[in-house]
């Protein structure tokens, strides 16, 4: 019988859109270095770095992310010095932000990070490599 916690592989980087976004399926934002958001991107974007703000909230995304096979029932990772309540709460946040997906199996519900947040936060923050402006604080 196969494991029955092992869910098939998403692609890990797929072309978000506007309709994407309002489903909270993570930023759709150009690289900060581009250009500046507008405000829709800009109300994306801080909504997913607010719910990443808490420090609870960023362990357990963290958890989550890093846990094997990319998937973690909650079980595995309530540990976090809160109250039980209180991680189903974090959680929802995280969901309701587009960071997170779940799926109850049985009596657990298991969380994965969404398709395509890690790829789209990475992209936001970093842009190209080599992107980065020269300061212009007059040093040198």
């Amino acid at each position: 019988m196969p494991d029955a916690r092992t869910l098939p592989l998403l692609d890990p980087a797929p072309t978000l859109t506007t309709a994407d976004t309002a489903a909270g399926a993570g930023p759709c934002c150009p690289p900060l270095t581009e250009r500046p958001l507008d405000a829709r991107e800009a109300e994306t974007a801080a909504r997913v770095f607010k719910a990443l703000g808490d420090p609870v909230r960023l362990r357990l995304f963290s958890a989550v992310a890093s846990h094997p096979g990319g998937e973690a029932c909650v079980c595995d990772i309530s540990d976090v010095g809160v109250s039980q309540p209180t991680v189903s709460h974090h959680l929802k946040k995280l969901r309701e932000a587009g960071l997170l997906t779940s799926e109850r199996r049985g009596t657990w519900v298991y969380y994965r990070v969404a398709p395509s947040v890690l790829a789209s936060l990475g992209r936001i923050l970093t842009g190209a490599a080599g992107a980065a402006r020269p300061s212009s604080s007059g040093a040198g």
